[in-house]
């Protein structure tokens, strides 16, 4: 039976067609966020099915709104989206080298190198940088922080906003910064954010705790408690639903109300229950019966009802809480600690702050519109993982193309020791990294060519020592030491970028058969499932 037959409703690309369609996709996507990269980088006006639009450079956002159907394209989308998880940046670099291994693959495969040996040249170099890249290090200093997450930012709006940012974001890692047990850890999650439309980017701050836009359930309780224990309820406290519907059928008017009064004294045990254990704060997913609310004042407790999951969660991690579902099954050990609750008025809105012993803070994100507070939204959380990594790793290479084209020197010299065809896979690697300096030098209104061989030119003038500081400074708009201009970025990004990339070129260089299924016009789309 031939292949034909078995796939007459598939239309079929296979071969080196595949790959060039397949290569195709990925240089048109690059090429769409090509122009966002580095300080000089323009932005994209995004515009969805609502005809709401959001002006951006961030490449990961710009890649992920956009609606595309090719599926390496996605590859490539999916392998930006890790980065931006694992990195926080470095977004647009992974997929702009990603596109020109790829677009150098082919070259190689016109001139008779098999796919698969193109693959193992660029896993032999990936392997070779990641090594190389520790010899390219400095050690990172508290100064260093800041001007590192400076950089993260470079091309995000105005200086004024990114400079405020980044310093917010240095204080916020500071803040959840956990050294026990010998290891470091800063976990972006733990801080919050919290928009507030109206004013400018500069008038965002920080608050030390988590803030939440609630006010406590009874007007007279304390607006302010000290240090005590916290039980949170991932459900309510309220009168139980009758599981299925029914009719009962009251002879006299003291049945209903004898009814009525079990069921508060059934809250009421809840509540006596809550005291037995010192509880003084309560926090609850859902809704807390109006019928207890003034045993809950009368047993000193501050209680908050309809909080969210999330927020749940980060007063759980942040009090060493257990989310329970019912207040009956509470013990001593599911309880929490906390240093202080209180609740205040910020432009007319309650908003309950809680201090914890684990530590936590909350980013009050400011903007006149609110476009503007997503974008200052999208650079503090940025901003903040850039921060927390090099709490985690301190450690820091220099930027403006400096590392490519150091690891590009070194892996040619690399090549030479290769006898097989990879020693070609080896070298294309290694023009692959030559395309940050590149685009760098072109959207800075730069010949990109010219550039990179100043680059060049200037590492093998320098000393050893130093030679791979030098890269693009796009303010002078000549080659400079990046160390000494504070251009530095994070080691984690760079690996993150080149493992991202080269992982996605090797798994689309590996496909040799397209096969795409043709719809049935009779058949209509169905809904997606939630």
């Amino acid at each position: 039976m031939s292949d034909a037959s078995i796939l007459s409703d598939t239309e079929r690309t296979s071969g080196r067609d595949a790959l060039r369609k397949n290569i195709q996709a990925a240089l048109a996507l690059s090429g769409s966020i090509r122009a966002t990269l580095g300080p000089r980088g323009l932005d994209k006006l995004l515009i969805d099915d609502t005809g709401r639009t959001l002006t951006t450079n961030d490449g990961v956002t710009v890649l992920e709104t956009a609606k595309v159907e090719h599926p390496v394209a996605k590859m490539l989308i999916n392998a930006s989206s890790v980065q931006d998880k694992i990195a926080r940046d470095g977004t647009t670099t992974t997929v702009l080298i990603s596109a020109e291994m790829l677009n150098n693959a082919w070259h190689l495969v016109t001139q008779g190198v098999h796919p698969s040996m193109i693959a193992r040249g660029y896993r032999m170099a990936e392997d070779f940088c990641r090594t190389e890249l520790l010899t390219l290090t400095i050690d990172a200093e508290k100064e260093d922080l800041l001007v590192a997450t400076k950089t993260a930012l470079a091309g995000k709006s105005h200086e004024a906003m990114r400079i405020h940012l980044a310093c917010l974001s240095v204080e916020a890692a500071e803040i959840i910064i956990d050294t026990q047990s010998g290891v470091t850890i800063a976990d972006p999650t733990r801080v919050k954010v919290l928009s507030q439309s109206g004013g400018v980017v500069t008038d965002s701050h920080l608050v030390t705790g988590l803030v939440l836009a609630k006010k406590r359930i009874l007007e007279t309780m304390p607006k302010k408690i000290g240090a005590g224990k916290v039980l949170l309820i991932n459900g309510g406290i309220e009168r139980r639903a009758m599981a299925s519907e029914m009719k009962l059928n009251v002879t006299s008017p003291g049945v209903l109300q004898s009814f009525r009064d079990k069921e508060i004294e059934m809250l009421v045990q809840q509540v006596e229950h809550l005291q037995s254990l010192g509880v003084t704060l309560l926090a609850c997913k859902e809704g807390i019966d109006d019928d207890i609310r003034s045993a809950l004042n009368e047993a000193g407790i501050q209680a908050f009802r309809r909080v969210a999951r999330e927020d749940l969660d980060l007063l759980a991690r942040g009090c060493g809480a257990t989310l329970l579902h019912d207040v009956k099954r509470a013990t001593a050990s599911d309880l929490g600690a906390f240093i202080e609750s209180r609740n205040e008025m910020w432009n007319g809105v309650a908003h309950w702050i809680v201090d914890t012993e684990e530590g936590g803070a909350t980013f009050i994100a400011r903007g006149s519109t609110i476009d503007v507070l997503g974008e200052v939204e999208r650079c503090f959380a940025d901003a903040l993982g850039v921060a927390c990594q090099l709490l985690e790793e301190p450690l820091l290479l220099a930027g403006g193309g400096a590392t490519q084209v150091a690891l590009a020197r070194k892996l040619r010299r690399y090549a030479e020791t290769i006898p097989g065809r990879e020693q070609l896979a080896v070298e294309a690697f290694a023009d692959a990294l030559e395309i940050i300096p590149r685009v760098l030098a072109e959207n800075a209104g730069l010949d990109p060519i010219n550039t990179l061989l100043e680059v060049v030119a200037a590492q093998s003038n320098a000393n050893d020592d130093i030679s791979h500081h030098f890269g693009l400074d796009v303010n002078t708009r000549s080659p400079a030491n990046m160390i000494e201009n504070g251009i530095l970025e994070p080691l984690r990004i760079t690996r993150q970028a080149i493992s991202g990339a080269t992982e996605s070129a090797v798994s689309i260089l590996r496909i040799d058969d397209v096969l795409w299924a043709k719809a049935d016009a009779t058949t209509p789309d169905l809904p997606e499932m939630d």
